[in-house]
C-alpha cells in the first residue's frame, strides 16, 4: 500500500477555466468599499453584489446570468449608506439579510422570478443603536436565525418574532469575522484586539481564547471541514500575510502557519467542506489562490492559481447550482471593478457524459432540521444530506423558494403545528390526518367545539406584514417599512354578530396571548352601535350572503390571477381591501382598527392646530369630499401612494445655466438657496454681500461677464422671499440690518445697492429670518442674544419678543395654524412657544444631541415635530417627536454620516417629507404617518452631481394632468434645474383626487399683520387643485361600478368572457379581416407559362 503522501487527491489536477467575455457580467459600476464584508454573496438562484461608488445599492441577478447590464436595470435601494456585508440563506435562496453603516439590518425578500423593478422595502429591520454593522449570517441548523455583529457586540435575532434574543460584548474592539460552525452549536470570531475567540452562545461563555494574527489589519475566520479545526487569515507583525490552522483541543498551539506575502489586501477564505478545497482571494489581487485542506502534514496543499482581473470581493456559489455532468466541483464569483466572473473548477475527465459520484459526495440540504425557538432551548441536529445525482436527486432541492416572511412564518407554524395535532391527537389504532390549518394573514375564524355563535378568536402567531425596527438592547428605532404586496389582496371580511361586549385577543409574538392588560388591544365600540347590530339580523345574513358571493369571485380571480398583470393585481387587491374598510353596509366600526395596530406603546399624537375649513377661491369648484381619506394601515400593513414617487429633471430649456461664482461660506442657519414661481436668490461669493436674482422664464445659458446683483454691504447671514409677495426679497446682514429688496418686472438689468427698506433699531447680530405662514408683514428674526424679535414690518417695529434659550439657535418654524412656533438650539432642546401669550416656551424637551446644527418643522396638522439634526457620533439623524409631549420621541431615524446639516421641506397634502443637505447628490423622502413606524422611507432621489440648495415651490405651480405632487429647482455649481416629483398612474387623463385633495392656499395671506398681532386666528382657505374640464377617478370608478359592479367581479367577466371565446374563433377573425383588405387571387403565376405537354414526357 503506498504511503499516504503519495496518494494521489481527485482535486489535485482542478483547473480554473475562466469564462469568455459574453458569458461574465459586464457594465456594471463597483467602487471600493472599507468593510469586513466580501461584497458579492450567491445563493443556489442569485447572486447580489455592491453596486455604484456608494455602495448603498445592491444588484440582484440570477446565478447564471451573463451579458451587458444597463444603468436602469433594476436595483435594491437597500439602504442609506455603504452596504458592509450580506448573506443569502442557506434554507431559502431568496431570502437576502444586509448589514449597512447606517447602523441598520435588513431582511428581504427576492422574488423567484428575480427583480423585476426596483426594491426598497424590506421584509423587517433590526437597529444596532450608533454603531454601523459589519458583519451578517444565518445560523447553518436553525432557521429564523441571524447573526450580526456591531463594533464588539455579536447580536442573534429571531427574524420570525423580530425580536434579539442575546447579545454578548466578549471583545474590547471590533469584531472583524464570525463563522458558525457545521453543527451549530458554537461560533468563532476575530477581533482587532489580535484575539480569536470560540463561543457558545447560548450559554454565553468563550470557550477558547488565544492569541492570533499580531497586526491590526483585517483577519477572517472560517472553520474546516473537521469540526475541531479553525482556518483564520491576516498579517502578522511584520506585516506580512499569514494563514493559521488551529484545533481547538490544543487552541494555544497553531496546527500550520503559512507565510504568504507583503501584499496589502487582506486574504478571503472560501471553503468548500465537502471537497476540502481552500480559495484564497486576496482583495486588490489579481490571483486566486486554490489549495486542499488535508489531516496531515503539509496540510495545504498548493493548486492551481487563477490570474486576472483585480479583486474586489468573491463567494462560492453552492453545490446545489454547479453544472455536475461537466465535472464543475467548484465555482467562484469573482466581482471587479466592471464586471463578475463566474470561474469554473474543472476536474479533468475523459468523459462527462456520466455522473463521477466520486467527485460529488451528498452535501447539505436546504432543508432545516429545526426552528430558532427549538435551538435556543438546548436542541441540536445536524443536516441532512442530498445526492447531487441527476438520477437521484430532488429537482424542487435545487433551488428553494419559500415566499416573503409573512409566508415563512405561516409555513413554520403550520409545520409545528401538525406535528404538536399528530402528537396530541389520539389514533385508536387508526391513522388520522392532521387538521387543517385556518387561513393565515389575521383572519377570524371560529373556535373549535364552540357552543356560541358570537365567539370568535384571531388566530395567533399570525404573520405580520409590517417590518419592526427592533433595536439591540430591547429599545425601539423606526426606520423603514414594509408594504406588502399579497397576489391578490385579502379575503373579504364577514362580520361577526357582536353581543354586549367584543374582546380581541392579541399575540405578543411568542406563539402566547398578552397577559398584560395595558397591552391588549380594545375594539371601539359603542353601545349604541351594538344595539343597532342586533336589531338587524336580516341585515348580517344579507351580509354574510354578500361574502359568499366575494368569496366566490375571489376563488375566480385566484384561479386567473397568472394571466394578470402586477398592475391589475396590485389594482385589485387595492379596491378589495378598500372595499373590506370602507363598505357602508358593514355593521363594525369603521374602521374597525385595534389600538397600537403596530404594536406600540405611543399613544397617538394629537393636534394642537384646527382644520382649515374648505372654501371656494378664486372661482374655482371645491370638491364634496373635503379631503381624502387617510390611509394608514390594512390587514396587509401599510400602504402608501406614494411609494413608487419619481423625481425627474424637466428638459433643459428650463435650466438656466452658465451661473458663476456661487458663495458656498454662508452660515450653517442659512438654507442658501430661495425660489419662488417667478424668480430665484442665488448669493454670490466675493466681497459686499450679493444676492443675484434670475427671473425663472428667462432660462438658457447666461452670457458671460458680471451678472447683475442686489449688493447689501455686508456679509450675507440669511434671506427669504415674502411668501404673499413674489417681488420682494427680504436680507439679513453681518451687521445686524435687514434690508427689504423690491424686484421690477422684468427683473434686474445691473447690479444696485439701493434697498426699498432697512429695519431699524435691529443692533444685534443676526441668525435668521423667517416670515410668517398666514399673516402678511409678519417676520421672525433670529438674534444672537439668543431671543426672537417678531416685527410688523408694515408698522416697521418690532412687537414681541420670545426668550427662554440657553444656546445658539439654530432654526425656527411656525405651525400649520400660525399660532405657535418652534425652535431648536445648540443646547441640544426644542423648545415651543405661543409668543402673542407668553415670553417663555409652553414645554420643551430633548431634540438631537449633535451640536453641528439642525432644523424643524411642523407636520400633520402641527400633531408632531420633525427635527433634523446629529447624534453624539455626528451621523446625521431625524426624530419625530409629539408636539404636546416634546419628552415623547416617536421615532428615530439615522441616515449617514455627512457633514451637510439636512433642510427638510414638508408637502402637506401627501405628508410627504423631502431632505437634503448642501453638498448631496441625494434627496431622502419619507411618509410622516400618525401611527408607527411614523417615518415610512419612500424612494429616495439620487442624482449623478452634487447640489447646492434645494427650494419647493407652492402647489399650485403642480402640473396636476401629470400626476405631478410636488416641484422643486436646483442649484447646482453652475445651473438652475427644476425637478418634478410624480407618482405613476395609469389613468393620466383623469384627476386623480386621491392624490390631490383640497390644497392650502399659501400664496395668499388668511389675514394681514394688525389682526395676527391682535390676536385674530385665521386659517387657509382650501382650494381644489382640479384642473377645468376633467373627470375625477373616484367619478369614473363609481361610474364602472354602477355599470359592471364592483372591480374584482369586472375583471372576473372579463377573465370569462376570454375564456369563452375560443383561440380558434379569434384566429378566424383575425383572418377574415386581413382578408377584406387584401385582393384574394387564386390564379397561380404557372397558369399563364407554356409548359411542355404531357405526352411528351413519354417520348424517348
Amino acid at each position: 500500500m503506498a504511503h499516504w503522501r503519495f496518494k494521489a487527491s481527485k482535486f489535485k489536477n482542478a483547473a480554473p477555466t475562466v469564462p469568455k467575455p459574453e458569458a461574465c457580467i459586464r457594465d456594471i459600476c463597483v467602487g471600493s468599499y472599507q468593510s469586513y464584508g466580501n461584497s458579492i454573496a450567491a445563493s443556489a438562484a442569485f447572486m447580489a453584489f455592491n453596486v455604484d461608488h456608494n455602495g448603498s445599492n445592491l444588484a440582484v441577478l440570477p446565478i447564471d446570468d451573463c451579458g451587458r447590464k444597463s444603468k436602469t436595470m433594476p436595483l435594491l435601494h437597500a439602504h442609506s449608506d455603504t452596504v458592509t456585508d450580506m448573506a443569502f440563506s442557506p434554507f431559502h435562496d431568496g431570502l437576502l439579510v444586509t448589514g449597512s453603516q447606517d447602523c441598520l439590518v435588513k431582511i428581504w425578500h427576492i422574488p423567484e422570478k428575480g427583480l423585476e423593478e426596483s426594491l426598497s422595502q424590506p421584509e423587517c429591520v433590526f437597529s444596532h443603536q450608533q454603531r454601523r454593522v459589519e458583519t451578517v449570517s444565518f445560523h447553518p441548523t436553525a432557521d429564523f436565525l441571524l447573526t450580526t455583529t456591531s463594533y464588539a457586540t455579536v447580536a442573534l435575532w429571531d427574524f420570525n418574532e423580530e425580536k434579539e434574543l442575546q447579545t454578548s460584548a466578549e471583545g474590547s474592539d471590533v469584531v472583524q469575522s464570525l463563522s458558525w460552525r457545521g453543527d451549530g452549536m458554537i461560533f468563532a470570531t476575530t477581533c482587532k484586539d489580535k484575539q480569536l475567540r470560540v463561543q457558545d452562545p447560548r450559554s454565553n461563555l468563550v470557550t477558547h481564547s488565544a492569541n492570533s494574527h499580531q497586526s491590526l489589519k483585517d483577519s477572517r475566520v472560517v472553520w474546516l471541514g473537521d469540526p475541531n479545526w479553525i482556518l483564520t487569515t491576516g498579517f502578522d507583525a511584520a506585516r506580512l500575510r499569514e494563514v493559521i490552522i488551529r484545533d481547538i483541543r490544543k487552541f494555544g498551539d497553531p496546527v500550520k502557519i503559512l507565510q504568504l506575502d507583503s501584499s496589502t489586501g487582506i486574504l478571503v477564505p472560501l471553503f468548500d467542506v465537502d471537497t476540502n478545497m481552500l480559495f484564497l482571494a486576496g482583495k486588490g489581487d489579481t490571483t486566486i489562490q486554490y489549495m486542499e485542506v488535508s489531516e496531515r502534514d503539509p496540510f495545504l496543499i498548493e493548486g492551481l492559481r487563477h490570474s486576472g482581473e483585480q479583486t474586489k470581493g468573491a463567494c462560492l456559489v453552492p453545490k446545489r447550482a454547479l453544472q455536475v455532468m461537466q465535472a464543475e466541483v467548484n465555482r467562484v464569483l469573482q466581482l471587479t471593478s466592471n464586471s463578475v466572473i463566474p470561474i469554473t473548477y474543472q476536474v479533468p475527465r475523459k468523459s462527462y457524459r456520466n455522473y463521477h459520484s466520486d467527485l460529488f459526495p451528498d452535501t447539505a440540504s436546504p432543508l432545516s432540521p429545526l426552528l430558532c425557538s427549538q435551538w435556543m432551548a438546548g436542541e441540536n441536529k445536524s443536516l441532512s444530506k442530498i445526492s447531487l445525482d441527476p438520477e437521484k436527486r430532488q429537482e424542487e432541492l435545487m433551488q428553494v423558494h419559500r415566499g416573503n416572511l409573512a409566508e415563512m412564518r405561516a409555513s413554520a407554524l403550520q409545520k409545528q403545528s401538525n406535528k404538536i395535532h399528530v402528537k396530541e391527537t389520539p389514533t385508536n389504532g387508526v391513522s388520522m390526518p392532521p387538521k387543517p390549518m385556518p387561513r393565515s394573514r389575521g383572519c377570524i375564524v371560529d373556535t373549535p367545539n364552540n357552543n356560541h355563535a358570537n365567539e370568535h378568536i384571531l388566530v395567533e402567531n399570525t404573520p405580520q406584514p409590517a417590518a419592526r425596527v427592533t433595536k439591540a438592547n430591547n429599545g425601539l428605532v423606526n426606520s423603514n417599512y414594509k408594504s406588502m404586496q399579497p397576489r391578490l389582496g385579502p379575503r373579504p371580511y364577514a362580520p361577526p354578530s357582536f353581543g354586549k361586549e367584543i374582546a380581541c385577543t392579541e399575540t405578543n409574538g411568542k406563539g402566547a396571548t398578552s397577559p398584560d392588560p395595558a397591552d391588549k388591544p380594545i375594539c371601539e365600540v359603542d353601545n349604541k352601535d351594538v344595539e343597532e347590530a342586533e336589531e338587524l339580523p336580516q341585515a348580517n345574513s344579507k351580509q354574510e350572503d354578500q361574502t359568499k358571493n366575494d368569496e366566490e369571485s375571489v376563488k375566480v380571480s385566484e384561479d386567473a390571477s397568472e394571466k394578470l398583470s402586477i398592475a391589475e393585481r396590485r389594482r385589485l387587491y387595492e379596491t378589495r381591501s378598500a372595499s373590506v374598510q370602507e363598505a357602508p353596509g358593514s355593521l363594525s366600526p369603521t374602521p374597525l382598527r385595534r389600538r397600537n395596530s403596530l404594536k406600540t406603546n405611543h399613544k397617538q399624537p394629537e393636534t394642537i392646530c384646527e382644520e382649515p375649513k374648505v372654501v371656494a377661491a378664486k372661482n374655482k369648484v371645491v370638491e364634496q369630499a373635503a379631503r381624502a381619506p387617510e390611509r394608514t394601515s390594512t390587514v396587509f400593513g401599510r400602504v402608501s401612494k406614494f411609494r413608487h414617487l419619481k423625481g425627474t429633471f424637466m428638459p433643459k430649456a428650463f435650466h438656466i445655466e452658465n451661473i458663476r461664482n456661487i458663495s458656498q461660506q454662508l452660515p450653517k442657519e442659512c438654507d442658501g438657496f430661495h425660489a419662488n414661481p417667478i424668480r430665484a436668490a442665488v448669493p454670490l461669493s466675493g466681497p459686499g454681500g450679493k444676492i443675484a436674482v434670475f427671473e425663472l422664464d428667462k432660462t438658457g445659458k447666461l452670457p458671460d461677464g458680471v451678472i447683475p446683483a442686489l449688493v447689501n454691504g455686508s456679509s450675507v447671514i440669511d434671506f427669504a422671499w415674502d411668501p404673499f409677495d413674489y417681488s420682494r426679497l427680504l436680507v439679513a446682514c453681518d451687521n445686524g440690518t435687514v434690508r427689504a429688496w423690491n424686484i421690477s418686472d422684468g427683473g434686474l438689468s445691473e447690479s444696485t445697492n439701493e434697498p426699498t427698506l432697512i429695519l431699524p433699531g435691529i443692533g444685534e447680530k443676526i441668525s435668521f429670518i423667517k416670515f410668517h405662514p398666514l399673516a402678511r408683514d409678519v417676520l421672525a428674526i433670529g438674534l444672537f442674544d439668543l431671543s426672537v424679535r417678531i416685527w410688523n414690518l408694515k408698522e416697521q417695529k418690532e412687537i414681541l419678543q420670545i426668550s427662554g434659550h440657553t444656546d445658539q439657535i439654530f432654526s425656527l418654524a411656525w405651525s400649520s395654524c400660525g399660532k405657535f412656533c418652534a425652535t431648536v438650539c445648540k443646547d441640544t432642546k426644542i423648545r415651543v412657544f405661543e409668543p402673542r401669550k407668553s415670553v417663555e416656551p409652553l414645554r420643551e424637551g430633548v431634540a438631537t444631541e449633535g451640536l453641528r446644527g439642525s432644523r424643524v418643522l411642523w407636520a400633520l396638522d402641527s400633531s408632531l415635530l420633525v427635527v433634523a439634526g446629529f447624534d453624539k457620533i455626528s451621523q446625521r439623524q431625524i426624530l419625530v417627536l409629539d408636539a404636546i409631549n416634546l419628552s415623547n420621541v416617536l421615532a428615530t431615524v439615522g441616515l449617514d454620516v455627512s457633514p451637510a446639516i439636512l433642510i427638510p421641506f414638508y408637502d402637506v397634502d401627501s405628508s410627504t417629507l423631502f431632505l437634503t443637505g448642501k453638498g448631496d447628490s441625494t434627496v431622502y423622502v419619507f411618509e410622516v404617518t400618525k401611527e408607527a413606524p411614523y417615518l415610512c422611507a419612500l424612494s429616495h432621489h439620487r442624482m449623478d452631481s452634487l447640489h447646492q440648495g434645494l427650494s419647493f415651490l407652492p402647489k399650485n405651480e403642480c402640473n396636476i394632468s401629470a400626476v405631478e405632487f410636488a416641484k422643486a429647482l436646483r442649484l447646482t455649481n453652475n445651473s438652475i434645474k427644476p425637478i418634478s416629483y410624480t407618482v405613476p398612474r395609469i389613468k393620466t387623463e383623469l384627476f386623480q383626487d386621491d392624490l390631490f385633495p383640497p390644497t392650502r392656499v399659501t400664496w395668499e395671506p388668511a389675514m394681514e399683520a394688525g389682526e395676527w398681532f391682535s390676536g385674530v386666528n385665521k386659517l387657509p382657505q382650501l382650494v381644489s387643485l382640479k384642473p377645468e374640464g376633467m373627470l375625477s377617478l373616484s367619478d369614473n370608478q363609481t361610474n364602472n361600478t354602477n355599470n359592471g359592479g364592483s372591480k374584482a367581479s369586472h375583471v372576473s367577466t372579463k377573465i370569462n368572457s376570454w375564456e369563452q371565446e375560443s383561440i380558434a374563433e379569434t384566429r378566424n377573425k383575425i383572418q377574415m379581416a386581413v382578408s377584406n383588405r387584401m385582393e384574394l387571387c387564386k390564379k397561380l403565376e404557372q397558369d399563364d407559362m407554356e409548359g411542355v405537354e404531357a405526352e411528351e414526357w413519354d417520348e424517348e
